[in-house]
């Protein structure tokens, strides 16, 4: 088996981090490696994503698991490899969330493949994780200016 692990802390709220992750959609906006993406049904366990990067050939990958606000899993199966990814939030005391992902590489032929294969997918994670926070952290600033921003007129008057 081969695994590998990258957290980051931030001040979103795991809330806000879950719509972003559950807007399948919309993971380009902040996973630059990313080119197409498609699901076929809702963010939910056995759900079907079809994810492609940039110059590569489509990537399929199955909601394994998924707890709003707290976790979802996606696997990918190769051959007679299956790589497993974690992504979870967690409190991390004061006003802060950790967010973890997690790749776990196993299957027949994974002491020799992870190595060769792993570094290459979870490079760009520090990266897509640091833009995943900035937008969930964007996401509630915004919000919580449009919930100070006056109603229409008062402050004219």
């Amino acid at each position: 088996m081969w695994t590998y692990e990258h957290s980051v802390e931030t001040t979103a709220t795991a809330p806000s981090v879950w719509r972003l992750w559950s807007d399948v959609a919309r993971w380009a906006d902040w996973n630059a490696e990313i080119e197409k993406i498609e699901i076929d049904g809702p963010f939910a366990p056995g759900t079907r994503i079809t994810m492609t990067p940039p110059g590569e050939d489509p990537i399929p990958l199955i909601v394994a698991e998924a707890v709003e606000n707290e976790l979802f899993v996606d696997e990918a199966r190769f051959g007679g490899l299956v790589l497993r990814t974690l992504h979870r939030v967690d409190p991390a005391g004061q006003g802060r969330i950790r967010v973890t992902y997690r790749m776990e590489i196993t299957g027949t032929g994974a002491d020799e493949a992870g190595p060769e294969i792993g570094p290459g997918i979870t490079a760009d994670w520090p990266d897509t994780m640091a833009a995943l926070t900035r937008l969930a952290e964007a996401a509630e600033a915004e919000a919580e200016a449009a919930e100070a921003k006056p109603a229409d007129g008062a402050a004219a008057r």
